[in-house]
């Protein structure tokens, strides 16, 4: 997050949806603060997805409010359990605004990580929980989950949560340190700790983690890797943005072994200045093509580069050494695709890069945008992020063909009556977390609910139908950046597809389990496993190139 700191017919908004063209698709470069512009292109505005309690083209299959905790995190799958994280705490701080605070009279109910059985999707249902001292302990959000299923190992990140943005203990980095943790899923129901490991970069330094990529070499199952976001506000080439760490060895017992790290603020204009870029430039998450030789990172304030991780997946190097990525960029900062306004004078809709995802098996890129209300900070608020296609056909100069943003991302929006003072301080219309396919993205877009978008012509991407769940009456915490607005469906984590259904977590609702019916639902249909966050399942199958009619 930045600085770390009305319901429309169904009908008539399918008969509705356009492309705003703002000059046909070209591709024409101009300069900007040193960086490449490209000239106009497609912009879709997709009128479904705001307003709670519609859908189109989703039908409901089933559904866990999860105690109604709030608070929810990101989820993982192994066999017919989800594991789900926890954005809060253990505590009982109250959230700002919450009218039972301020102080200590605010439960956090079932804190900690909740794991739920989906054998009957229909059905789905809390069966366990790991709790204190494990997980759900003051201070320390359970954020982010990966399982690698070939070797039953699931992986959670903890770090320490916001008593601002999250309802949680105030403390620091030390008072409530963060890591990875590892569990065995021997036995699903019950997880036993295996290890934990702080990440460290080459020169000793223990670095604050964000996200995380799970990668399984194709070539070599048995080889697990994780790509970890370490978002620093800093120019030293010593201290990473990301890392890369070989978890192969730990669930029998062995150590997890750093292999990869870079870092690249300094190779932007004005040497990554921090005051040029307002303090908003790292890498906030990263995702690699299926085969790993390609890295796409998603910088906020940095818009998008492409790396070259070919090094890191050929072998692990010399033990004792670490691959440097500091100089292994594709994309020079100079020619990355540049969106919003100028990051050194920007006061709204500035650029906050969140996700970079490869459409897979083509020459694509979708990148979201993830922009809180004013609450969180005074340039946030309408429009909001959303969610562009970028063509990487020239990796070293990537070109925005095509953006998708929902009627509330569109400026008329800004002010009107629907943009009261409440939705523009403690909700957020934007994109946050894709799962993508050749021909359709998934994506959960906050208060606009599940987005699914058809983009077989990148350059016009169309919208293909959404989900808004009907928000629960009450939740034991709200969240106090993005639930305390009028509209409380907060759709979060990124999209699972297992057997034909897809799995979408909301962090005040709870666990939503949807089938698709719309454009390309075949491809859907046809998906046994696939997350945006890992290249487990189908992603090796679906990044083959095919030809296409």
């Amino acid at each position: 997050m930045r600085r770390h700191s009305l319901l429309l017919s169904v009908l008539a908004a399918v008969a509705a949806l356009a492309t705003v063209s703002a000059a046909g698709a070209s591709g024409a470069i101009t300069a900007r603060n040193g960086a490449a512009t490209p000239g106009p292109h497609a912009v879709t505005v997709a009128p479904g997805g705001g307003t709670p309690g519609t859908s189109h083209n989703f039908k409901l299959v089933g559904h866990d409010p999860l105690f109604g905790r709030g608070m929810n995190a990101a989820m993982t799958m192994y066999r017919h359990y989800i594991y789900i994280g926890n954005r809060t705490d253990g505590s009982s701080a109250c959230g700002i605004g919450d009218p039972r605070g301020p102080g200590a009279n605010c439960p956090h109910p079932h804190a900690g990580v909740l794991i739920e059985d989906v054998a009957d999707p229909s059905n789905p249902h809390v069966v366990g929980k790991i709790g204190p001292p494990l997980e759900g302990n003051p201070g320390i959000t359970s954020r982010e989950l990966r399982v690698w299923p070939r070797e039953k190992l699931l992986v959670i990140m903890n770090f320490r949560c916001s008593s601002f943005l999250h309802a949680c203990t105030p403390g620091n980095d030390q008072t409530f340190p963060f890591d990875l943790a590892f569990y065995s899923l021997r036995d699903p129901l019950h997880p036993a700790l295996i290890s934990t490991y702080v990440p460290t970069s080459a020169a000793g330094l223990a670095v604050k983690p964000h996200e995380m990529y799970l990668w399984q070499d194709p070539r070599d199952r048995d080889r697990a890797l994780l790509w970890i976001s370490t978002p620093e506000l800093t120019s030293d080439p010593t201290v990473p943005n990301m890392m890369i760490v070989d978890i192969s060895k730990v669930p029998h017992g062995g150590p997890v072994t750093e292999i990869a790290q870079g870092t690249w603020n300094g190779l932007f204009e004005h040497g990554g200045d921090e005051n040029f870029f307002q303090f908003d430039l790292y890498t906030h998450s990263m995702a690699p093509t299926a085969n790993g030789r390609t890295t796409y990172l998603s910088l906020e304030g940095g818009e998008m580069l492409a790396l070259d991780t070919s090094s890191v997946v050929r072998h692990d190097p010399p033990a004792g050494t670490v691959i440097n990525l500091n100089n292994e960029l594709i994309t020079n900062p100079a020619n990355r695709p540049i969106w919003g306004n100028p990051i050194n004078t920007c006061t709204k809709q500035c650029p906050e890069g969140h996700s970079s995802v490869p459409v897979p098996g083509r020459r694509y890129v979708l990148t979201t945008d993830e922009i809180y209300g004013t609450f969180t900070d005074p340039t946030f608020g309408c429009p909001w992020g959303w969610a562009h296609l970028i063509s990487v056909a020239d990796p070293a100069h990537p070109q925005i063909v095509g953006e998708y943003k929902i009627a509330q991302d569109d400026q008329s929006f800004c002010g009107s009556k629907a943009d009261d003072p409440a939705t523009e301080q403690f909700t957020s219309y934007s994109s946050h977390n894709p799962t993508v396919l050749p021909d359709l993205a998934f994506v959960d877009w906050h208060s606009g609910g599940v987005q699914a978008i058809n983009i077989s012509d990148p350059a016009s991407p169309r919208q293909a139908g959404w989900f808004s769940p009907t928000p629960l009456a009450s939740v034991a915490n709200e969240d106090p950046a993005l639930s305390r607005g009028p509209n409380k469906v907060v759709m979060w984590s990124y999209p699972i597809i297992h057997d034909g259904l897809i799995y979408v977590m909301d962090i005040r609702n709870g666990l939503y389990i949807l089938r698709y019916s719309g454009p390309h639902a075949s491809e859907v249909r046809d998906i046994e496993f696939l997350e945006g966050n890992s290249n487990l399942g189908d992603a090796v199958r679906l990044s083959m190139p095919r030809k296409r009619h």
